[in-house]
């Protein structure tokens, strides 16, 4: 079991009551929206800190494994569209198994013909042929799909299963993708290797906006199914009205007019109903991201997490004692991509849609690994804390610089170009904010704020 330091403690009781105090002066719901991003923040932190701070394997390529994780979730949980698998999935199917045939035979060529003039020849003429024929077929089914009924579909569907199932399978197709990735990609240099996981991220990215066959592109997929229940069913659910009215027995006790009374609780059965649903999700993702935690845990404590470690710190010297540091380099870089592809599914599964155009590398891939750095990398909790503490920072930097902003322009007129501009500017001060902790982070805390453990073993 593992045991937490007083100053782990002491970060984890003032993340808790920044929460509390967001809840007391935002309202519970506020709170538990932020919670609930924080906690998909803090798996998506892990799964990049197994990779780098475990071995040192740099992955820029987060969006794209978070986006496949997000495809998942609408395959998983959309119903089939059967008009569009009639008039196009035999073509994809075609498609697909001809695919399988091309990639088999370059495999076979390689093997087979030992001069290497003739081997490029063959697998030229190959690759052409079957790429000629793979398009023919392929086009032709995306082209018949996508004219279904583009206003609601255009797309093949899912297969209509529970919307949890796909936190498995989000894992499963990010880690699908860091193998192939992995492959090519995990014998470069480090400062190689970031560029080509980032580009490789906008390229994974860029076909989920255009094959609107399979997500509807920039359409956005809507209506995903939820694992918890709605707002207007338990507001017309007998014992949620009842766990409301209980709640709340003394507050409507001392309303004496019937119907201020019945519009008191109407208004208290809404507001529990939204806080109710999102506690739910919340229970949901805390359940998943300890089960994460535990056993990254168990991991690195265990044989192959202290040859991660001495792989990290001398690659050389591993190597030297046998170690196939390509090999558990392409394990871990799996490894986190699976956990930020379930943390993917996650967030698309809170949000009920799917928008690829969402997913922005050069963007957002920087502020996860912000959290990495400011958390501290190596360390599982800390990755946590960065999840929680960047996230939490980044969205409160909206209403906490609109306060400072009004308190310090109280005696300039409503109008005042600096005012407005001021406030105008508010979006960019998370920017600001942003860089402002990490220069913070690694002048006095270079580590993290909960660095990872010096263990003697």
């Amino acid at each position: 079991m593992m045991k937490f330091e007083r100053y782990e403690w002491l970060a984890i009781s003032i993340m808790f009551s920044l929460f509390i105090l967001v809840g007391l002066i935002q309202g519970w719901s506020v709170s538990l929206v932020i919670l609930n991003m924080c906690i998909i923040s803090a798996i998506m932190t892990m799964g990049v800190n197994i990779s780098w701070g475990y071995a040192g394997v740099i992955n820029f390529g987060v969006m794209g494994f978070l986006a496949m994780g997000g495809l998942a979730a609408v395959i998983v949980s959309y119903p089939p569209i059967t008009e569009s698998w009639k008039v196009g999935g035999t073509g994809i199917g075609i498609s697909f198994v001809l695919l399988v045939v091309l990639v088999i035979s370059v495999m076979y060529i390689n093997k087979a013909v030992k001069e290497k003039r003739n081997r490029y020849i063959s697998n030229g003429i190959v690759i052409v042929f079957g790429i000629l024929v793979i398009r023919f077929f392929y086009l032709n089914a995306t082209a018949n799909i996508e004219d279904v009924n583009p206003a609601i579909a255009g797309f093949l569907g899912g297969l209509g299963l529970p919307i949890i199932f796909s936190w498995i399978v989000g894992g499963f197709f990010a880690a699908g993708v860091a193998f192939i990735i992995g492959k090519v990609a995990l014998g470069l240099r480090s400062d190689y290797l970031a560029i080509v996981t980032l580009g490789i991220s906008e390229i994974v990215v860029s076909v989920l906006k255009h094959e609107e066959w399979l997500s509807r592109g920039v359409k956005n997929v809507i209506g995903l199914k939820r694992p918890v229940p709605y707002e207007i069913n338990l507001q017309n659910t007998d014992w949620f009205i009842s766990l409301i009215t209980y709640i709340n027995t003394s507050k409507l006790n001392n309303i004496i007019d019937v119907g201020d009374r019945d519009e008191a609780l109407n208004k208290l059965i809404i507001e529990g109903s939204s806080i109710f649903v999102k506690l739910s999700y919340a229970s949901l993702f805390f359940i998943v991201m300890f089960i994460i935690f535990y056993f990254a845990n168990k991991a690195q404590l265990s044989p192959w997490g202290r040859m991660m470690r001495a792989i990290r710190d001398n690659e050389i010297a591993a190597s030297a004692m046998g170690k196939d540091v390509v090999k558990q380099h392409l394990i871990i870089f799996v490894i986190g991509a699976a956990i930020v592809g379930v943390a993917g599914a996650m967030l698309v599964t809170l949000d009920g849609l799917f928008t690829p155009s969402a997913y922005r590398p050069l963007r957002f891939t920087f502020i996860i690994w912000i959290m990495v750095i400011v958390g501290g990398s190596g360390n599982n909790l800390g990755a946590i804390f960065g999840g929680f503490v960047i996230w939490f920072s980044w969205i409160e930097a909206a209403p906490l610089t609109t306060f400072i902003i009004n308190q310090i322009t109280t005696g300039l007129d409503s109008n005042n170009p600096l005012r407005l501009h001021l406030l105008d500017s508010v979006p960019y001060f998370r920017y600001l904010l942003m860089g402002s902790i990490l220069l913070l982070i690694l002048r006095y805390r270079p580590k993290g704020i909960i660095p990872e453990r010096v263990r003697h073993s």
